[in-house]
């Protein structure tokens, strides 16, 4: 099965894909099986705060947060390849307001055998067990029969975040409602709209459209899908595209901004958005992005102010947009960031990512890009603890801005084993800096660096 079409990714909604049949692949080339149709780019905003909520399993658990407002508006364009298997969506709780603008996704999806993952000893549990956890060993896995289609062990087994999206009010998902299988357009965005918290499971392929979120602004929990931006090898593509400007003038794949927090992303894939893939700008606060390959297909950027030329504007990710301060700025502190076991993966060129303000800890990640013009980079006011992360064949795994935001910025290495791991790179691995480090406030197990390509390899992304 397929799914492509609007990323109904305002924050305050969670987007929770699982399988039903078919196995999807995580390369960013996609599946033999089928290609999708109408990419497009999310971005989720909104003000407020969100209720606490209920854990979100494999169809949801105890709790249902209530919120309200919100849109989300997606169109068109050519989609990156690829098959999917059924998912689904729980909203959690939310405030007033929260727009989303472009949107199309396509679910990744698992096998209703479970995700199998690297090394040895078998996941499993039997129908409507917990399952498996994925970790760096296991092969097969089991399922959890609690909705309408299997729930793959890895996901049924890990119902929580880890890092700053765990913090405050938690991010919790969808609550307990009956889960909800649709299987067209129209039907999905009948189950998305008012305000009630739901679980919604995805199935099929759906064209891009706008579409209302019913959902606030907070408690988002994002797995398992396939997000592609308008930009699939070529910027113009979007239409907000302006050839004065170039490639920035376009929207991300999705992003998080305005004051949405408590957001979740694991297990996705999200790539060739127009500007960016994934960014968390204006006051959002409270992300985890877990087990995530970012990727964009090869394309020149000529065109415009922003022009980088032959090496395409594939910039990923960007915390912060742009130099002035947070709302309230420095009494409040927010795009608060955990990175961990993410993959930057083919053709990423910078921004892996881009910090200003927050304090983004990133640990166990894998960056690969041959392409890179470097990964890691701390711009004014930001703090960044990187811990066991591997960096392999890559340009300047970590770097200032500049020479100002330095005097602002902090980077902060691990040592002993949560040593970093450089192989075969070149250019900067600055650390220290200006301003200031910061402790995580959250629980957090560190593999070692010598580990995580493998483990990152075999299960960042839907499965």
């Amino acid at each position: 099965m397929k799914w492509s079409g609007a990323l109904f990714a305002v924050v305050g909604v969670s987007l929770f894909t699982q399988a039903c049949g078919d196995s999807s692949s995580n390369d960013p080339s996609g599946d033999s099986a089928g290609s999708t149709t109408g990419a497009a780019a999310g971005t989720a905003s909104g003000s407020g705060g969100g209720s606490s909520g209920g854990a979100m399993a494999a169809a949801g658990s105890a709790g249902t947060p209530a919120g309200r407002g919100g849109t989300a508006t997606s169109a068109g364009g050519s989609g990156a390849a690829g098959t999917a298997a059924t998912g689904g969506v729980t909203t959690g709780g939310g405030a007033t307001g929260g727009k989303s603008s472009g949107g199309a996704a396509t679910t990744g999806g698992a096998a209703s055998g479970g995700a199998g993952t690297a090394g040895g000893g078998a996941g499993g549990a039997p129908a409507g067990g917990a399952g498996g956890a994925p970790t760096n060993g296991g092969s097969g896995g089991g399922v959890n029969n609690d909705g309408p289609c299997p729930v793959p062990s890895y996901i049924a087994s890990e119902p929580k975040p880890i890092g700053w999206a765990s913090q405050g009010t938690a991010t919790t998902g969808g609550g307990s409602a009956t889960p909800v299988l649709v299987t067209t357009l129209a039907q999905f965005k009948t189950e998305v709209a008012g305000s009630a918290a739901k679980v919604i499971y995805v199935k099929g392929e759906f064209a891009a459209d706008k579409i209302s979120i019913g959902s606030g602004s907070s408690n988002v929990i994002v797995r398992n899908l396939k997000i592609s931006g308008y930009g699939v090898g070529d910027c113009s593509k979007d239409p907000s595209y302006d050839s004065a400007t170039g490639c920035s003038s376009g929207d991300d794949a999705i992003s998080v901004n305005g004051s949405a927090h408590h957001v979740w992303f694991d297990h996705c894939l999200i790539m060739d958005g127009t500007d960016g893939n994934l960014d968390i700008t204006n006051d959002a606060d409270f992300v985890t992005v877990s087990w995530t390959k970012f990727a964009y297909t090869p394309r020149t950027d000529n065109q415009g102010d922003d022009s980088t030329g032959a090496a395409g504007h594939r910039f990923s990710n960007l915390v912060g947009g742009t130099d002035t301060a947070p709302t309230n700025w420095p009494s409040t502190r927010p795009l608060n960031v955990t990175w961990h076991h993410n993959w930057w993966a083919d053709n990423v060129v910078e921004r892996q990512p881009r910090v200003r303000y927050g304090r983004n800890h990133l640990f166990n990640n894998y960056y690969n890009s041959s392409a890179s013009n470097y990964c890691v980079r701390a711009g004014i006011e930001a703090s960044i603890l990187l811990e066991a992360n591997a960096f392999d064949g890559v340009k300047s795994p970590h770097q200032f801005n500049n020479t100002d935001n330095e005097s602002t910025a902090y980077i902060e290495l691990g040592t002993g084993d949560r040593a970093n791991s450089y192989v075969s790179t070149s250019g900067t691995k600055v650390d220290q800096g200006g301003g200031s480090k910061f402790t995580p406030p959250y629980t957090y197990q560190v593999d070692a660096a010598s580990a995580v390509a493998a483990a990152v390899k075999a299960n960042a992304g839907p499965h």
